[in-house]
């Protein structure tokens, strides 16, 4: 595949990849802007409850078998049949397990309303293996213009429901029945939409070959879902459901743009930084400029949030959520560099050092534990503390295998990296004293603050000649311009 071809690839996956999970993750946001101001923190408490059982189950129905498909490049249809039915044995399984589990997760929390709500919810675990592969085949094509339609179609669908559902007084069922809809909508278009069609196949070689690769992962995968989930379980435990469901809403506002960011970037850069795996200029060059451009994006923007925390809270969901500001603020900088951190770990799929992710997902969770028991001694602010400071000891982790495979270490990403940080910090010091001087109407400072660090950003990006403000000036602003 020519360079140029390659540049080509890239950009249309990202522009179709960007709009995919805008559509997505930009419904999502605003809805649950909506749902915010109609319910009320302990109800999206309850949901933070469930987290990690859903989110450990999807891990154990994948099992490592979509980065395997990905990374294979050329994968059969008994590769395809064998995933399929795995996928659909495994959701199955585990819905039985979790609908039988029900009570015990109930009395672990002392919440009686969790035994309907998670065996309501476990459900989507059927309903997303069935259009597991199918999914994969489209990432696999690089085609997110299809999965961007798909996408719109089911979160617009799934969002009206939910908040007609809360506005008539369903509570915190209008959560569960949002991710079911979105759900089984994606799945049933998916198959409208998508050739792919099983045959009865299921090949025991194929699973050995996909598995051998994607059990790594898979046990990595399993850790990264209880490690990034585990805080829900605790703070649900040894706290209150509505303190859950402050910390729930800082957290996917502070996540938001990283996990969108990663998203799109990995999505893209996966495949094709497969398909050059083994000219290691190429991929050098190509992953650093990758790496450069979304974490300059990714500093900017969890800047900004931080920087405008209290404002933003105030005029997106109102004051009955301000306990919500000081997490935010202090997630912003455990987010800001999550794309970092996956874009390092993408280096040992491509490689298929998948042993290795293992390895390092096992360290990492060890590592966590402190964290986690300072949390139940000392409360919240001080467990997302140690979340920063263990998320920058993981990067140190990641990226130490990064150098050794691509010659890319962490000194170099450190220094390529630095002036990026500090331009946003510089930015987010700029936005923070904006809204402490200016104690006025909070959607002005906010619409103030959004203005001059979007100005700021583009600024920046075009004196230190970022790649992606280069592509806008050359492909929007000048044709605007000369008209």
């Amino acid at each position: 595949m020519g360079e140029n071809v390659l540049r080509h690839k890239a950009i249309s996956g990202f522009q179709w990849s960007f709009a995919r999970n805008f559509v997505n993750q930009g419904s999502n946001f605003l809805v649950g802007i909506v749902l915010a101001r109609l319910l009320s923190p302990k109800e999206f408490g309850l949901i933070g409850m469930l987290a990690i059982f859903i989110a450990v189950s999807q891990a154990f129905i994948n099992c490592g078998f979509t980065e395997a498909l990905i990374r294979k490049n050329n994968s059969s249809q008994d590769d395809y049949c064998t995933v399929f039915y795995f996928n659909l044995a495994a959701a199955i399984v585990l819905y039985i397990v979790l609908f039988l589990s029900a009570a015990a997760i109930s009395r672990f929390f002392n919440e009686p309303l969790l035994i309907p709500l998670i065996r309501a919810l476990s459900s989507v675990l059927v309903i997303s293996s069935i259009g597991m592969v199918q999914l994969t085949i489209l990432k696999k094509k690089v085609d997110f213009k299809l999965q961007t339609k798909i996408t719109f179609f089911a979160a617009v669908f799934s969002g009206i429901v939910s908040i007609s559902m809360a506005f008539f007084g369903w509570g915190v069922w209008s959560l569960i029945w949002k991710i079911l809809l979105f759900q089984l909508i994606m799945s049933l278009l998916l198959w409208v939409w998508n050739d792919w069609r099983p045959k009865l196949l299921f090949s025991l070689a194929s699973f050995r070959e996909l598995f051998n690769f994607g059990s790594k992962l898979f046990l990595s995968s399993v850790i990264y879902k209880v490690y990034y989930n585990i805080y829900y379980a605790v703070i649900g435990k040894f706290f209150s459901a509505t303190m859950l469901g402050y910390y729930t809403y800082a957290y996917n506002l502070s996540h938001f743009p990283p996990q969108n960011i990663e998203i799109v970037v990995q999505q893209v850069s996966y495949p094709i930084f497969s398909s050059i795996q083994d000219d290691l200029e190429r991929f050098k060059r190509g992953y650093k400029r990758v790496m450069r451009n979304t974490m300059f994006i990714s500093f900017m923007l969890m800047m900004g949030i931080a920087a405008s925390a209290k404002p933003l809270v105030l005029t997106l969901i109102g004051e009955k959520w301000l306990p919500t500001v000081p997490y935010l603020r202090l997630l912003c900088f455990v987010g800001m560099i999550y794309p970092l951190h996956a874009l390092n770990l993408d280096v040992l799929k491509i490689k298929k050092r998948s042993d290795l992710f293992l390895t390092i997902e096992i360290a990492k969770i060890l590592l966590a534990i402190p964290v986690i028991v300072l949390g139940i001694f000392f409360g919240i602010k001080i467990m997302i503390i140690g979340m920063i400071l263990f998320s920058i000891v993981a990067y140190f982790i990641n990226s130490f295998w990064t150098g050794k495979f691509i010659r890319y270490s962490s000194k170099e990403q450190i220094v390529d990296m630095m002036p990026l940080f500090i331009s946003a910090l510089g930015v987010g010091i700029i936005l923070f004293s904006i809204g402490y001087f200016w104690q006025g109407y909070p959607a002005a400072v906010l619409c103030v603050q959004v203005l001059i660090g979007f100005l700021c950003a583009i600024l920046i990006a075009k004196f230190i000649k970022m790649d992606f403000y280069e592509e806008i000036e050359k492909k929007v602003i000048l044709k605007i311009w000369r008209r």
